[in-house]
């Protein structure tokens, strides 16, 4: 995630980690694809508290951070029901102060788009049971929602 403008996190997004580890793997099993959505909702979830931690409550991104939220239980289902480690969620050590809101509106839009690819590559994985795949497809479909959302914010800001 390098905005110009934005103060730079703690440390960058690893290549592994969230929808950029998604779209560099080369090989998904279910139990990463698990992984690597939680850490991507985990990823959005920090990023939105970190929006309004500077900016105030404003929407959409207090919204959308309680959207993650549900996000995050129906994966948390999932790694559940099919007895899996749950991942610590250290993703705030992987987000910057975006320095205007017109950045956290920019930041936004490229993490959306990330996370769709992500869900669209990972619900074409082989052999994923068919609860998996629906879970995926609906928070692709609701990041598409998100990803409009701060589309219309980035082009008032």
């Amino acid at each position: 995630m390098s905005l110009a403008g934005a103060v730079q996190g703690q440390t960058e997004v690893p290549a592994d980690f969230g929808a950029k580890g998604a779209l560099n793997d080369t090989s998904i099993t279910m139990d990463e694809a698990l992984v690597y959505a939680i850490q991507d909702e985990y990823l959005a979830q920090a990023r939105y508290d970190t929006v309004i931690g500077k900016f105030g409550n404003i929407r959409p991104f207090s919204n959308i951070k309680a959207a993650e939220q549900k996000h995050i239980s129906a994966l948390v289902s999932l790694f559940q029901k099919y007895d899996k480690q749950l991942p610590e969620d250290n993703a705030q050590q992987y987000v910057s102060v975006p320095e205007t809101l017109k950045d956290a509106f920019n930041a936004g839009v490229q993490a959306e788009i990330d996370n769709i690819a992500m869900y669209d590559k990972l619900k074409m994985i082989p052999s994923l049971p068919e609860d998996a795949k629906m879970v995926f497809t609906q928070l692709g479909n609701a990041s598409k929602n998100h990803l409009r959302a701060f589309q219309r914010g980035a082009g008032r800001n």
